[in-house]
């Protein structure tokens, strides 16, 4: 019997915090990964017991130092054989710890979740993360699993909105829950000097450029050739643009042949992944969001206000929940580099005492809407509407 067994054993049925297993393909960088670690650790420090199951993945370590349990299953495939195999293998770790509540980040590994939950008898919650393109009926059918929760929560109103819309989700099961930040982390005053020095020596940018930061993973819809494009019509030789991110190997080479284009290759810099993405954000003077497709929310657009970094984003999905045009940002069309070029220049061009006031209302406006507190706080909330918290009541000593 293990420690976890030991101790759901020992409480009286009832009167245990209860256990929530969330469950995902990987646990590797992303707006998902970070929500579960989030919610994992809230669940801890609330007394709860908090088991995430993936294939694994570089943020297994954060799940642990949370104090949560990781389980490694192959959630990851899409091979329908190991999809069903999955479900005896949730089955039996629902009842290896006891778990109350299911809650499915992902549409593969939601089948077998769902399918796990009811088997037990257990309450099923799902996260719509983005508004699914729905290309055929084989491909809503697929999609289907993720509205099909007692609860549905959706990433912010956008994606509400589609949930509702396209799967008939009603608003007694529905919650727009926005993704949330670590505002201890991202937060301009405890950026040390010595940590800008160290991040511009390793990107070899020189001290007096203004600096352009695109941050998000190598894919075309996430607009870096967008970017490429604006910069060129800028014609700023004193520019230097950072490409974040890592991706698809041909359109990176693609992106790299389209700097060279610009004549100006010397000023870009491609890198694949920063481990102190606020001293990131604190380098550039713009942070731009270009996504051709919408984002179901658009982390990097609320990180980079909480560091009270201008920001432009491409106006749809939830960047219009996100960017106050002139207060917090600029929206621009997506795919249009022509109104990003005009959006770069008035922004790189604004003084310093507009600048600093931009700073502070997008600083306010991050921590009042979007910290990871918050978020946490409403998941679990959404829980106890499932698991009442009066159920619940811990053991007296």
């Amino acid at each position: 019997m293990t420690d976890a067994d030991s101790n759901t054993a020992s409480q009286p049925p009832g009167r245990r915090k209860p256990t929530v297993l969330q469950v995902l393909p990987r646990l590797v960088t992303g707006g998902v990964e970070r929500g579960t670690v989030d919610v994992a650790a809230a669940l801890k420090a609330e007394g709860w017991t908090a088991i995430v199951a993936s294939a694994g993945g570089p943020m297994v370590r954060e799940i642990e130092r949370a104090g949560a349990t990781h389980v490694t299953l192959p959630l990851a495939s899409k091979n329908p054989f190991v999809i069903r195999a999955n479900i005896d293998r949730l089955a039996s770790l629902i009842r290896r710890f006891d778990v109350d509540i299911v809650h499915a980040r992902s549409r593969a590994p939601a089948w077998s979740a769902r399918a796990a939950a009811r088997r037990t008898g257990r309450h099923f919650v799902t996260t719509f993360h983005n508004a699914y393109g729905d290309g055929s009926l084989l491909k809503h059918r697929y999609n289907a699993v993720m509205a099909s929760g007692e609860r549905v929560i959706a990433i912010s109103h956008f994606v509400g909105e589609h949930v509702a819309a396209n799967y008939g989700v009603p608003p007694e099961r529905l919650r727009v829950i926005p993704r949330g930040i670590d505002i201890n982390r991202f937060d301009p005053g405890k950026v040390q000097p010595e940590r800008l020095i160290a991040l511009m020596k390793a990107w070899r940018l020189p001290e007096s450029a203004p600096l352009v930061l695109l941050p998000g993973r190598l894919t075309r819809w996430k607009g870096q050739l967008v970017l490429i494009d604006a910069i060129a019509r800028l014609n700023r030789p004193e520019l230097h643009a950072v490409i974040l991110g890592s991706g698809n190997a041909r359109y990176r080479r693609e992106l790299e042949a389209a700097v060279e284009r610009t004549g100006a290759a010397g000023n870009f810099r491609f890198i694949d992944d920063s481990p102190d993405m606020a001293v990131a954000y604190m380098l550039a003077d713009v942070v731009v969001s270009a996504s051709t497709a919408p984002e179901g929310f658009g982390r990097v657009v609320v990180e980079a206000q909480a560091m009270g970094r201008p920001v432009i984003a491409t106006a749809h999905g939830g960047a219009l929940e996100t960017v106050r045009p002139g207060e917090t940002g600029l929206l621009v069309p997506p795919g249009d580099a022509g109104a990003l070029a005009e959006a770069l220049a008035a922004t790189l061009d604004l003084d310093p005492g507009t600048r600093l006031a931009l700073a502070r209302h997008q600083i306010a406006h991050a921590r009042e809407h979007f910290s990871s507190a918050l978020m946490t706080r409403r998941t679990l909330d959404v829980y106890e509407e499932l698991v009442p918290r009066q159920a619940t009541a811990p053991v007296a000593a």
